[in-house]
């Protein structure tokens, strides 16, 4: 993977990474609900995508419920939408004291596992990117997101008590992920940034530094996506050390280019809703021009949107998103 960044990196050409596989789905007419449930459905949709796109990675499902639902948080899986937390599973701080990390057999866990398996074995002219949680969203999840807020300065002992937990399964959980034989995880933090910069290095960063230590290697990274990013704590999210940053709409990505380490890749960042899923083929088409034409100082920028393509994106523009790459490298 370190060859694969490298070579990103020296070619002149851009490549595009978008974080994407709903519309997969829906080509399968299938339901989110059965690709969020079932592995082989899941596949399916990632490998139809690598079929028909030229993604320079492929990327599973971005599933912010899988960790929170194994810890045992009531989950709500709509047919047509992506999954979400019902309720608050930790109600208060002795709760988080009585909180047992989970096992990996529990919930949709197997599931996810099943589908990066079965990627990584079906896969093979590109890397496979898992998806995982990062600790501190699924603190939020877990303790509701206000509360964790307002924990992190009341009682920020507890908070370290459940991030150490948060932790230590999404450490778990990424080794599992890793031993299916992908090549990477897109860890997304996006709660990290409702946090000052200071309080990101605190009760963020520096547990995704300790995943990033323990998982990255030569044949595997880690990609730190955090949508909550508006600029104030880049150099938070750069301290993790991870292989490549992923960020939102809502940045600069120039201003964010300047942050990032010229040997990682930074990816990013048109907006999935307005763009992808609102826009006009041609809106999308001048839109990824003019970010093209923004980024072409920095060689380790990859085209990407800012989030997770969102269900009901018309594939007229995600073709007019390729096609204006395309027109951009001369192609």
């Amino acid at each position: 993977m370190k060859e694969w960044i490298a070579t990103i990196i020296q070619e002149k050409q851009r490549v595009a990474i978008p974080v994407m596989t709903h519309p997969g789905i829906e080509l399968m007419g299938r339901t989110v609900r059965e690709a969020v449930s079932n592995g082989q459905t899941h596949y399916e949709a990632v490998k139809l995508l690598c079929d028909r796109y030229p993604s320079a990675a492929a990327a599973t499902i971005m599933d912010l419920t899988v960790e929170a639902e194994a810890f045992g948080a009531e989950i709500t899986l709509p047919d047509n939408e992506i999954p979400s937390v019902v309720g608050r599973l930790l109600p208060d701080e002795e709760a988080i004291d009585r909180l047992e990390v989970p096992t990996l057999n529990r919930g949709r866990v197997p599931q996810y596992l099943k589908a990066n398996m079965l990627a990584a074995k079906n896969i093979t002219d590109r890397p496979v990117l898992a998806g995982c949680i990062g600790p501190y969203s699924l603190a939020g999840r877990l303790y509701d997101m206000s509360e964790i807020m307002m924990l992190i300065y009341i009682n920020p002992q507890a908070a370290h008590t459940l991030l150490r937990k948060c932790t230590d399964f999404i450490l778990r959980y990424s080794l599992a992920l890793k031993a299916t034989g992908v090549s990477g995880v897109v860890m997304a933090e996006p709660a990290a940034g409702l946090l000052s910069d200071d309080d990101c290095l605190t009760f963020s960063s520096a547990y995704i530094r300790e995943i990033v230590q323990k998982v990255q290697d030569e044949h595997f990274i880690v990609v730190l996506h955090n949508c909550g990013n508006t600029g104030h704590c880049t150099h938070a999210t750069v301290a993790t050390g991870a292989g490549a940053y992923h960020f939102g709409n809502k940045i600069d990505m120039v201003a964010a280019l300047r942050e990032v380490p010229s040997d990682a890749l930074a990816m990013g960042n048109l907006n999935p809703v307005s763009l992808f899923r609102g826009g006009t083929p041609e809106e999308m088409r001048q839109a990824t021009l003019d970010l093209l034409n923004a980024t072409k100082d920095y060689p380790n920028f990859v085209l990407s949107s800012g989030c997770d393509i969102p269900p009901h994106t018309p594939l007229a523009n995600i073709d007019a998103f390729y096609a204006a790459l395309r027109e951009w490298n001369g192609e």
